[in-house]
């Protein structure tokens, strides 16, 4: 909508990398991964709070989301709208 965003680098990499993949599940092991550089994942709450700080700058309404879309216990998929 042209609206100018602050955002850390590491939000501005996953949405990058969702963007660039749109409408494809990525696993959350996937994304750790390319984002982070680290190997192992584990259910730490880095992820899930990065998607939830995009959402909140770029959804409408955050709490339905959507163009960040959970696919739960799969991952996460943009939806271009």
């Amino acid at each position: 909508n042209g609206k100018l965003l602050t955002m850390t680098s590491k939000e501005f990499e996953l949405l990058l990398l969702l963007v660039e993949n749109p409408n494809k599940t990525l696993s959350k092991e996937y994304l750790f991964n390319k984002i982070w550089g680290l190997e192992s994942f584990s259910e730490n709450q880095t992820l899930t709070v990065h998607i939830k700080m995009l959402r909140d700058k770029i959804e409408e309404n955050p709490k339905k989301s959507k163009r960040i879309v959970t696919l739960w216990g799969v991952g996460y998929k943009y939806e271009e709208i």
